[in-house]
């Protein structure tokens, strides 16, 4: 039996007459508006999760990275390893590997980041100050967005299954990419 596309998902509340919310009701009125309802709430989510990266990164002392820079600070200095090119953007999930090679030069040159080799692979390692400013920023997390996020009372399974959630839907985008190149 066909689905009622205006028919209340589980969970959520909708007023009598108000489809879903979304930014581009074309895309709403297909076989699944649900879909358009999760890509603009992560649109919103991913804009407000790059502003709050540079702004927290900024209050903890290194004003003016980009939010890319700011995600690459923290993967490098995740459990203290160094990195190569290809892991960084393997785990990142990013493409251009032009854009995360700019962005480490730029790491480089404020003192954040260092370069270094295994073998033939050149690297990529936390420097001191790089470590002090993922400290800092930590800091400012627990402070400012963690202590607000315990208020709502979430339970930690369900965010977890979030997470999972997002990055099953990451790979159906990615599967989604490829069909879409080929055609």
């Amino acid at each position: 039996m066909p689905r009622d596309p205006n028919a209340t998902p589980k969970g959520a509340a909708r007023r009598p007459g108000v489809g879903p919310v979304v930014s581009a009701a074309h895309l709403a009125a297909g076989g699944m508006p649900e879909l358009s309802e999760v890509e603009f709430a992560l649109a919103m989510a991913t804009n407000a999760f790059n502003r709050w990266m540079t702004r927290c990164m900024t209050a903890a002392g290194e004003e003016g990275l980009s939010p890319l820079e700011v995600f690459l600070l923290h993967t490098v200095n995740h459990r203290g390893r160094q990195k190569t090119l290809a892991d960084i953007c393997l785990v990142l999930n990013i493409e251009d590997t032009h854009t995360v090679t700019y962005a480490l030069k730029k790491l480089e040159a404020r003192g954040l980041v260092e370069s270094g080799r295994r073998g033939k692979e050149k690297t990529v390692g936390i420097t001191r100050a790089g470590e002090a400013a993922c400290n800092r920023y930590q800091e400012i997390r627990e402070a400012v967005l963690v202590g607000a996020m315990r208020h709502l009372s979430l339970d930690p399974d369900d965010v977890s299954n979030i997470a999972a959630l997002l990055r099953v839907l990451s790979g159906h985008y990615d599967q989604a990419a490829r069909a879409a190149a080929s055609l």
